[in-house]
């Protein structure tokens, strides 16, 4: 592929290249000297699931795969349990090396999904910056002073408003930069978010002796609630491994105005193909609602073919549309030694069947309406329900469970 077709085919999608003439640069430099550029992304594992906001920029990646280059994922089991402060305004709960090992466990099979897995060298930032002493770190932060580290937005506006910073906050980004030092990455990319902590990384390398990399940050995506960013943090994500029907289903909760969006960064459609949505939303020729099944059908035929696709859009109508049940119920077993005259309390009947994560989150979803069963709605949160083999238990529009009797 010629250099001006290669430019194209990244820049689509794209927010911002710092900068463009120094990409140019370096892919003419590969096409001259035959050498593949390595193509940098990193994910804390702070959450076992990889999801559609990791998918834009796994898919970049894919694209410079295609395009004969190395790709490098990174799994920040180190940086995870720092905590990154990009966007946030209070300080992030640590992760213990326990949870942060658990959760990493499944991401080489989820990038996988996009990523062509043998051509995708996956690596460990424990690895080297385990591996530095006292003093290292110590050299390491010489390199970069606190008014440059105040000049990001999220540190500046917590400053201003008298909310404490760790010092360990400051070091994330230091950390996250050492890890394209130890690659000598020449790309890396990533979200918006990160636009300050690639800055850094580029005086980083510098300081090192490297010429520094080309940063190539992505829009963020937003999460099934239409706004805040898709994050596993704030439960609005859609998982990559979630099965189809799930992962259907949270795609149709979108609202209608991050269609369009959804379109661009998440799937192969050609520009003239997303020109004539946007043109058939805006005129009323395209319903919604079709366009969104069109969108979700395309996701999950991306991730789990179109068989899945096809079965989760029936099971879909069937549910959503016709008021009927799922073809596939999670069985929740329960020992009828547990119950009382025959009965279980309701809370605790949501928090056994995996519906509620606490009592006080089934307390919350029993009293705004968001319960049934059998059908029936339940909205008293002391009641205890009479249960039998084969109850059928609704939490939403897409959680359900069906009770099995044990002795």
């Amino acid at each position: 592929m010629d250099l001006k077709s290669q430019l194209k085919m990244i820049k689509r999608g794209v927010q911002e290249i710092i900068s463009e003439e120094e990409l140019v640069e370096k892919l003419e430099k590969s096409q001259r000297e035959g050498r593949a550029l390595k193509v940098k992304y990193g994910a804390d594992p702070s959450a076992p699931d990889i999801h559609l906001g990791h998918a834009v920029p796994l898919r970049k990646l894919k694209q410079f795969q295609d395009l004969g280059h190395e790709v490098i994922f990174v799994i920040g089991d180190f940086t995870g349990r720092i905590g990154d402060p990009s966007g946030r305004s209070e300080t992030r709960r640590q992760l213990t090396e326990e949870e942060v090992f658990e959760n990493a466990r499944t991401y080489h099979e989820q990038v996988s999904k996009i990523l062509d897995p043998k051509k995708t060298r996956i690596t460990f930032n424990n690895d080297w910056l385990g591996k530095l002493s006292f003093a290292d770190v110590i050299r390491l932060a010489s390199k970069y002073t606190v008014a440059r580290m105040l000049e990001r937005d999220d540190f500046r506006g917590r400053l201003s408003e008298q909310k404490p910073i760790g010092v360990h906050e400051f070091l994330y980004p230091l950390a996250q930069a050492y890890d394209s030092v130890a690659l000598e990455a020449d790309i890396e990319l990533g979200g918006t978010d990160q636009t300050f902590n690639f800055v850094m990384t580029r005086d980083i390398q510098r300081e090192f002796g490297q010429e520094p990399q080309v940063v190539i940050t992505m829009p963020l995506l937003e999460g099934t609630d239409g706004v805040l960013k898709m994050s596993k943090s704030y439960g609005n994500y859609v998982g990559l491994n979630d099965p189809p029907s799930i992962m259907y289903g949270k795609t149709m909760s979108i609202p209608d105005g991050i269609m369009v969006k959804w379109f661009e960064l998440l799937t192969t459609i050609s520009d003239q193909e997303l020109e004539l949505i946007k043109e058939g939303l805006s005129s009323g020729s395209l319903h919604p609602r079709d366009v969104k099944m069109m969108l979700a059908r395309e996701i999950v035929t991306m991730y789990w073919g179109a068989e899945a696709a096809r079965a989760a859009e029936e099971e879909f109508k069937q549910v959503f549309q016709e008021g009927g049940l799922p073809h596939q119920i999670p069985v929740v077993c329960l020992d009828k030694r547990d119950l009382t005259g025959g009965k279980m309390w309701i809370v605790e009947l949501l928090t056994r069947a995996g519906l509620a994560p606490s009592r006080s989150e089934a307390r919350r979803l029993v009293t705004q309406g968001g319960v049934r069963v059998d059908q029936r709605r339940v909205t008293d949160d002391e009641v205890d329900v009479p249960i039998r083999d084969g109850l059928i238990i609704q939490v939403g529009k897409r959680r359900f469970a069906q009770v099995r009797l044990e002795r």
